[in-house]
């Protein structure tokens, strides 16, 4: 409530100033060339008043009368200052030409180039695009704080982050989405995922993100939500960057905290754990061995059971940058960035999490589950780029590693067994991620006048995802004391490893630009091929410990319980042995070729139509072994092949109202391909008992996309757009939570699903309300959006025939509000306040007689201060989920048998207030 108050203050002290009514205008040009520069910063200088050049190097700034020293700056132009005089109403014209700073070093020439970065270029390149696209970059990252490209992302249109299930666009989830990292497709890192999670990529690596709605003929058929490129940035000038984070959430940080002994060391900090995990070389590759005491001590000396008590730092972080960009002459230029980042933090969760079953009417498991997590990510990016007038040739090389050290404990009743209230089940997981990819891309210009180009790029992918020691305890917790009974699933441990063994993508595209040059573009043909393979094999294999004799009880300390585990196996009270079945093994191959054509045809001034064909051919193959069929590890997979030919038409219209207005529409049929854990078929036990199942029959969803939008762009950087949208999409993908006794969750093809929504969006410059208020901006978007799907007729699980689009939000909202202040000529700051929530979706289909699971509406607060306090020192403070709501699950109200319990929550946390401050210095 203070917090409202204080902003509602500083919103009628800003307007209450008095309005400014002397201008000085006129056109910014380059002293050479004569051309216009764009997004010159033009400033008072001694005030907060500036103002920037538009596209065509326009620019107009408002003062209250009297004299002046007006600043023009622009990175690779010599700084100019004019003095002026200006009275009351008058409007005094000034034409600047800027001189080129070019500095010269053994025959190399480094100058400044325009940033296409910014802002106002981005939004100009929305509103001359065909296509409905959405960009946001560097600049626009920075002012608001960004730190990654994922919360980035959440700024554009209907976009919104769901944790650890990555991003929903238009209220449909991850699964709808694909990802372009240069207009290359790549593989995710994690299984469980479609697409890398964003929030992996730190924004120094990254000029811009685009975010493209419809569909085109030239990006992958993959496309429902949003297909999101992540261009990587050029370098302008020569940079060198070292910023340093830290970072408190309230209930984590400096609270008791559960760390795995083997990750408390040094090596855990750096996320080196994996050798402590290794699978003891006496069980081989596979097979049913029983290891002995003596291989049991060895392979397991330091994997240790035991977990340490200790208090959780605050959270941290490190980036160094470096860049630089040489031009040889007035064509030639070579540029290369590099970067890496590394930051850990510790999470910690806290809450109910239970399950129903078929029949039931009350919790089959009503537990409290407090998890804490450790997580570590590196990051690095080496990027290199030689141009020339007619070529160019880049290359990137990036990779990526994730650690996440987790201890899990869910306390409270299983089963049903309320006369037992005090059963414990621990979870002691360690996970690893490392992705590696490599791209090389190429253009050429075959002629000068660029009538005729040629682009090409090619990329290859080496991905592993492992849980390599996956351990469980279960028994019962009396105060400090754990009771385990050995035997009956009680101490397992779990090895689960995707390794990619390769995943090429590449494309190839000849473009021809003819006819008359209207408004800065011609027509264009473009014909291209672009194809990926994914090759990837998938092991889970089973360990568990049991008892010579049947009951053997052990009580300890359960933190320090690893002397007593080996203890008795060394005594013999107790083996290990493999418990894998043969289906511990599956395989995907799967490989796309694609060819498209695209023209884009400029009618007359007004009407442009952008159209064109894309064909892929499909052959998805799985590999892997049946229970009721295979007996022996060596017998030979069953083949699962799905062949399948996609005719992919999309038409994008643009009609130009005038200057500042466009119609846009759209049509487009695309697919949607699975997520690759909802396709294998690998059955994964979780310690409660809960067990998910991938689906191999799953089919390709077929997808009919419809849009029409108005959108409007003023002079002041302002934009309103409002837009329709629907789709029908054939053999919905969903997650299906079967309530039998396996609690099992799955995946299934649904019939039909059609849905159909709207999108309204604005960025208002407040200086449309008085010209003293050009450093204050709002931005608000917002999706509105319904959906029915249609059930098979031979699905006999689900409860009703027709109901909403699992995973899918009616609505939508995203807000900011910005405001830029000088404490003096030197502290420049930014204060963003950004808000963003969606609305109750359907997280898993309820069948059995039981409703769904419903996911509820999160709302997510953040400020963000960004201060330029020397020339080269910066920092960042940001509060990070201020209202720090209960995120919920939620069992529907409309079950076949009534519940007798008081809450139908299924699930519960909070996240936590985050505090954290960052330190950027550019030499």
């Amino acid at each position: 409530m203070k917090l409202k108050f204080l902003l509602i203050g500083l919103f009628f002290t800003i307007i209450s100033f008095a309005q400014n009514n002397a201008k000085v205008s006129g056109v910014i040009t380059d002293k050479d060339s004569k051309q216009p520069v764009s997004f010159v910063s033009v400033s008072l200088k001694g005030t907060m008043i500036n103002a920037e050049s538009d596209i065509n190097g326009n620019y107009e700034i408002a003062m209250k009368p009297g004299k002046y020293t007006i600043v023009y700056a622009f990175i690779g132009y010599k700084t100019f200052e004019k003095a002026i005089t200006v009275a009351a109403d008058e409007t005094i014209t000034e034409n600047i030409a800027l001189q080129e700073n070019s500095n010269s070093i053994e025959g190399i020439v480094i100058k400044g180039s325009t940033n296409k970065t910014k802002e106002t270029a981005l939004l100009k390149e929305q509103q001359k695009a065909v296509e409905m696209k959405q960009s946001i970059g560097a600049q626009e990252m920075e002012r608001k704080g960004i730190s990654d490209v994922e919360e980035g992302l959440t700024k554009v249109t209907g976009i919104t982050k769901a944790e650890s299930k990555g991003l929903f666009v238009r209220g449909l989830e991850n699964r709808y989405n694909n990802l372009l990292i240069n207009d290359l497709q790549g593989p995710s890192n994690s299984p469980f995922k479609k697409i890398i999670p964003l929030d992996l990529f730190p924004t120094d690596i990254v000029g811009v993100l685009s975010v493209y709605k419809t569909f085109n003929p030239n990006v992958p058929g993959d496309f429902a939500g949003a297909t999101i490129n992540v261009e990587t940035s050029e370098p302008q000038s020569s940079q060198t960057k070292l910023s340093l984070g830290f970072g408190y959430v309230t209930g984590n940080n400096g609270s008791d905290f559960l760390l795995a002994e083997t990750a408390n060391n040094s090596e855990g900090f750096f996320g080196i754990q994996k050798k402590f995990k290794t699978i003891p070389t006496a069980y081989g590759n596979i097979g049913n061995v029983t290891l002995s005491s003596t291989e049991y001590k060895n392979g397991y000396a330091n994997n240790s059971w035991n977990v340490d008590k200790v208090s959780a730092p605050i959270n941290n972080s490190i980036s160094f940058s470096h860049s630089d960009k040489f031009k040889f002459d007035k064509n030639r230029s070579f540029s290369y960035l590099m970067s890496l980042n590394w930051d850990n933090k510790y999470q910690f969760r806290q809450g109910v999490e239970r399950t129903f079953i078929e029949g039931g009417n009350e919790y089959y498991n009503n537990f409290v589950n407090t998890s804490y997590n450790y997580i570590t990510s590196t990051s690095a990016l080496i990027g290199l780029k030689y141009k020339s007038d007619r070529f160019q040739i880049a290359t990137n090389s990036m990779f990526l590693r994730t650690t996440e050290s987790l201890i899990q404990d869910q306390f409270g009743v299983s089963a049903t067994q309320k006369s037992i209230p005090n059963r414990l089940i621990r979870l002691n997981q360690f996970e690893q991620s490392d992705y590696f990819n490599n791209q090389l891309s190429t253009s050429y210009k075959l002629t000068s006048d660029n009538k005729h180009s040629v682009k090409a790029a090619v990329s290859y992918v080496k991905t592993v995802f492992e849980l390599p020691d996956r351990k469980f305890l279960v028994g019962l917790r009396n105060n400090d004391l754990f009771s385990n009974t050995y035997g009956g699933n009680t101490l397992n441990r779990q090895n689960f490893r995707i390794k990619g063994n390769y995943f090429m993508s590449g494309l190839v595209e000849y473009n021809f630009n003819f006819g008359k040059e209207i408004d800065g573009k011609t027509n264009k043909l473009s014909v291209g091929y672009n194809s990926f393979r994914n090759n990837l094999s998938a092991t889970y294999r089973l360990f568990a410990s049991i008892p010579i004799n049947s009951g053997l009880q052990s009580t300890t300390d359960i933190n320090d319980i690893n002397s007593q585990i080996m203890s008795d196996a060394e005594n013999g009270l107790i083996f290990e042995r493999e418990e894998s079945n043969v289906s511990y093994k599956q395989k995907l191959d799967q490989f796309v070729n694609a060819g498209y054509a695209n023209l884009l045809f400029n009618i007359n001034e007004k009407l442009e139509i952008n159209g064109g064909l894309r064909l892929e051919a499909s052959n998805r193959i799985i590999k892997y072994r049946d229970l009721n069929t295979s007996t022996s590890f060596d017998d030979t997979y069953i083949k699962n092949q799905v062949k399948k030919n996609y005719f992919l038409p999309a038409i994008n219209s643009k009609y130009k109202l005038n200057d500042k207005s466009n119609l846009r529409l759209a049509a487009s049929q695309t697919i949607t391909r699975p997520v690759l854990m909802e396709l294998l078929p690998v059955q994964i036990v979780n310690p409660d008992g809960t067990v998910t199942l991938g689906n191999k029959d799953l089919v390709d969803t077929q997808n009919l996309n419809a849009d029409f939008k108005y959108e409007f762009f003023s002079d002041k950087k302002d934009m309103f757009a409002v837009g329709v949208y629907a789709k029908n999409i054939k053999d919905p993908i969903e997650r299906i939570y079967e309530a039998s006794a396996s609690l099992l969750t799955t995946y299934k093809n649904s019939k039909v699903a059609n849905l159909y929504g709207a999108e309204f969006e604005f960025i208002l410059n407040m200086a449309n309300l008085s010209s003293s208020l050009e450093n204050v901006s709002l931005g608000f978007n917002t999706s509105l959006m319904k959906t029915q799907v249609e059930i098979a007729d031979n699905n006999q699980l689900e409860n009703s025939r027709k109901r909403e689009l699992q995973g899918a939000s009616n609505w939508v909202i995203n807000a900011d509000a910005k405001y830029e202040f000088n404490i003096n000529q030197k502290i420049k700051n930014t204060v963003t306040l950004v808000y963003g929530v969606k609305g109750k979706n359907i997280y898993s289909v309820g069948t059995a007689g039981l409703d769904h699971i419903y996911e509820l509406p999160f709302h997510k607060l953040d400020l963000v201060l960004s201060s330029k306090l020397t020339k080269n020192l910066n920092a960042k403070f940001s509060a990070d989920n201020i209202l720090n709501p209960v995120q919920k699950f939620e069992l529907g109200s409309n079950n076949r048998t009534a519940i007798v319990e008081d809450s139908l929550i299924v699930r519960d946390y909070k996240k936590g207030v985050g505090l954290s401050l960052n330190l950027s210095y550019t030499f």
